[in-house]
């Protein structure tokens, strides 16, 4: 049995000399080694880069020096515990797991001509105007009402008279399209704010909305046109149903993760 045992020790240790010696060290910092298997790794990742120095052996092996003495300077000064590096790496940490769990999934992710037409259904693209006016984003009272009280004033002189809609906006408006009247041009769905694309959604060109809150301030829309499935970017909608997919993947993720886990909830602060 012993004979048994020394003879299993000495093949062990031939197939660690073997595999040191077919991955040997090539540079030590100190203490820190950098092996063949990891320089050859970082080189194929150069070559891919376009860069205006030639990529060489020597010159990858001193930036992965550069790195390991950068790394070694950041531990010394006590960088991996500050509050701001520690929350990056955290981030870093987050990304990567919810990759590693959910690529399988994405992986499947299917966008059809029928995916995009559905929603363009849903989410047709307008050409817009608008004429803004701006507010905080919690806004005092008497803002508020100041906002309300100017929008309003020129919301009614464009019910008397539509066609002065660009003389408004330029007059008016508090964004850098008021001297092209307001217009924005046409816009994804998503571009917009929800409540904006809300004021929207179903009217017939030339429709003037009265003054629409959003997080912006108050805006006075115009549909100025409104353009047909056939003619919008086919590969930028699939992009835009290829993420309401992935979204929802995350989205079934993270209530799984909720509901396993123990979470307590002052609701009295969100208040």
């Amino acid at each position: 049995m012993r004979k048994g045992i020394t003879l299993l020790s000495l093949m062990l240790g031939f197939s660690l000399i073997s595999f040191a010696a077919n991955d040997p060290v090539v540079a030590t910092v100190n203490g820190v080694q950098i092996k063949q298997s990891e320089l050859d790794k970082n080189y194929k990742q150069n070559l891919l880069v376009v860069s205006n120095d030639i990529v060489t052996k020597g010159k990858v092996l001193r930036d992965m020096v550069n790195r390991v003495l950068g790394i070694q300077r950041a531990k010394q000064n006590g960088l991996d515990k500050d509050p701001i590096v520690k929350e990056k790496m955290e981030d870093v940490m987050y990304h990567a797991q919810v990759s590693k769990d959910l690529e399988p999934k994405l992986k499947k992710i299917v966008v059809t001509d029928k995916d995009v037409d559905t929603y363009y259904t849903e989410h047709p693209e307008y050409r817009t105007a608008h004429i803004l006016f701006r507010m905080r984003a919690t806004p005092e009272k008497d803002e508020e009402e100041a906002a309300m009280k100017q929008a309003f004033k020129v919301y009614d002189a464009l019910k008397t008279d539509p066609s002065k809609f660009p003389e408004l906006a330029n007059k008016f408006s508090q964004i850098s399209t008021a001297p092209n009247g307001g217009d924005i041009g046409f816009q994804p769905a998503m571009n917009l704010a929800p409540e904006y694309f809300a004021a929207i959604k179903g009217k017939e060109v030339g429709y003037i909305t009265p003054p629409v809150k959003t997080q912006f301030g108050l805006h006075i829309v115009k549909i100025l046109a409104k353009r047909n499935v056939k003619d919008i970017n086919q590969e930028l909608y699939k992009k835009i149903v290829y993420d309401i997919k992935r979204d929802e993947i995350l989205k079934a993720y993270f209530k799984d993760l909720r509901e396993k886990a123990k979470i307590s909830i002052n609701t009295e602060l969100l208040k």
